[in-house]
């Protein structure tokens, strides 16, 4: 975990890209990229975000342990994320 960064807005934006174009199928809602830091300077935030047309959030990260009981139970469990990821994943039709 890192204080925000500015470089992380164009990784997002890429990785949004590649699940846009790999993963997302046509009915899919338009992919949404949540960048959690260490810290956020909000000004470099704004900057960092300010030409990017992709819907892109940048928050704090706080530990699971301070979440609120009915929001733990609707994250996935880290298993769960690494089962998802290692899918294999083939260029949608669009």
């Amino acid at each position: 975990m890192t204080p925000f960064k500015p470089e992380y807005a164009g990784k997002m934006n890429f990785y949004l890209s590649a699940v846009d174009d790999m993963i997302r199928h046509p009915y899919d809602k338009p992919s949404i990229g949540l960048v959690l830091c260490k810290t956020q300077n909000r000004i470099i935030a704004e900057y960092a975000l300010r030409n990017t047309a992709t819907p892109i959030g940048v928050s704090e990260f706080r530990h699971i342990e301070r979440l609120p009981e009915q929001l733990k139970s609707t994250l996935p469990t880290i298993e769960e994320i690494e089962a998802e990821l290692s899918k294999p994943v083939e260029p949608s039709e669009a």
